[in-house]
């Protein structure tokens, strides 16, 4: 009786969850086999509809482009800075250039992506739009890179972030305090940097030319106004507040290692190839031309300062002709997603010629000591190239400049031509006044914080033992 009543329970249980696996069975049987054709290619679209826009070939260029940005920094500008200094200043000038790989990635994951990228007005994004990378994940963002995770778009835009005030570390070489370079980096890319790069390339930026709105278009395309004015005009601001160092120019500074000047000399030109050509964001025609007119121009450039070297000393220097390679890498940049190969040699050519009689002629004209030349070779060799791209843009590089600029409602073509060297000319003039100012302001605060200047004994016995305690060298 007990088996028989267990039966009919166990019945009532089973049978009715019998009838609801048959009826999923065949619910997804009628799933697995769509009655037409027509309903098999609308399932296959949707899918493709839904899944997201990542090509991989090129995510993988930006991840590597990211990473050869950051050679340029780690060990490209380390040891080139390093080795342009005196003996006793090569490992605190190169903590200038290391300790920023730290601080300039902890401030972008804490509001600094934000404020260049995010959303808000015409100089700034929302700080608390991506606080702490909030919302930045695997899935592309249209308005910047449609084909790659936001993620990789971020990394790629933080290792410009990590270089900019590395180059101006140059000019302040050997007298300033280590503890003044923090505060002071720490307020310039929260105050400089972050809105500037927001302006250029930020959504609803003021400069940007291929934004909604279009207000006020400048083509910069790997970053001659953010990154080379931008830190060049600073230099030379620093060079000014700070003086001149104990015993200049009357005592000689040679470089100490001119051999580690030139390997990161080289591990800049090849790092450049990401800082261009990644700028592309895709790995298709214009990373290709962009990487073609990187180089091209950084060749003519170091031909072009060596044969003026020779020409006014009677022999070219190598120091002299890594210096004009890196002046035709800082020129080319903003050019370099807009020009032929051809317009690109015009403007090495001129890049050498220019930052050599800047390093030279300018600098003993006017007497600052911008200790390792970088006003001369980024703010002057870039302002050419903004000024020179404005007439030489080319629609048959770029084909996006014809196309993508709408000023009230009006197609406007921003290839080479008398309205758009205006249009350079104003973001160049701005960029300078806007960094100038900051620049001047934020020292003077620092100063009157915690003080800028090294002692005269700190600065007689040096960076590497006044301010880290240890020696680059114990032989």
């Amino acid at each position: 009786m007990k088996s028989f009543v267990g039966a009919r329970i166990a019945f009532r249980f089973w049978l009715p969850l019998l009838l609801l696996l048959w009826l999923a069975a065949g619910s997804r049987a009628a799933e697995a086999a769509p009655a037409t054709v027509e309903a098999r290619l609308a399932r296959l679209e949707a899918k493709a509809a839904a899944a997201p826009a990542i090509n991989s070939g090129d995510n993988a260029w930006l991840l590597a482009s990211a990473a050869l940005v950051l050679l340029m920094t780690a060990p490209g500008l380390i040891l080139f800075y390093g080795g342009l200094v005196r003996r006793k200043n090569v490992l605190g000038t190169m903590m200038h250039s290391l300790v920023l790989m730290g601080l300039v990635s902890v401030l972008w994951v804490l509001f600094g992506y934000s404020m260049a990228f995010g959303e808000g007005n015409a100089f700034c994004g929302n700080p608390l739009k991506h606080l702490l990378l909030r919302g930045v994940g695997t899935a592309p963002n249209s308005d910047y890179a449609a084909t790659v995770p936001e993620q990789s778009f971020m990394l790629f835009q933080l290792m410009f972030a990590i270089i900019t005030p590395a180059l101006i570390s140059g000019a302040l070489a050997e007298r300033m305090k280590f503890s003044a370079y923090l505060l002071f980096t720490s307020l310039w890319v929260t105050l400089v940097y972050f809105p500037l790069a927001h302006i250029v390339w930020g959504k609803g930026g003021l400069f940007n030319w291929a934004s909604t709105g279009c207000r006020m278009p400048v083509l910069d395309f790997a970053g001659g106004t953010v990154v080379h004015i931008s830190s060049g005009v600073s230099a030379l601001v620093c060079a000014l507040v700070l003086g001149k160092r104990l015993g200049f120019p009357r005592e000689p500074m040679p470089p100490h290692n001119v051999v580690l000047s030139l390997i990161g000399a080289g591990l800049l030109w090849v790092g450049w190839f990401g800082f261009n050509g990644g700028s592309a964001l895709s790995a298709g025609g214009l990373a290709t031309s962009a990487f073609a007119a990187t180089h091209f121009s950084a060749a003519a450039a170091a031909l072009s300062w060596a044969l003026c070297e020779w020409l006014r000393k009677g022999k070219p220097s190598v120091l002299g002709a890594a210096s004009g390679m890196v002046a035709g890498l800082a020129t080319i940049t903003p050019a370099s997603g807009f020009v032929s190969i051809p317009s690109a040699l015009l403007i090495g050519l001129a890049a050498g010629a220019a930052c050599y009689l800047a390093v030279t002629r300018l600098k003993a004209r006017f007497g600052y000591d911008d200790s390792l030349d970088v006003f001369g070779v980024h703010a002057v060799g870039s302002t050419l190239g903004m000024l020179m791209l404005g007439f030489l843009a080319s629609g048959q590089v770029n084909d996006a400049i014809l196309s993508t600029c709408k000023i009230a409602g009006q197609l406007v073509p921003l290839a080479g031509g008398g309205a758009q060297f205006f249009n350079q000319l104003r973001g160049v003039l701005f960029t300078m006044a806007f960094v100038g100012a900051a620049t001047f302001v934020i020292l003077k605060v620092v100063n009157a914080l915690i003080g800028l200047r090294l002692t005269e004994e700190d600065e007689t016995l040096g960076l590497d033992l006044s301010q880290h305690g240890e020696s680059a060298y114990n032989d």
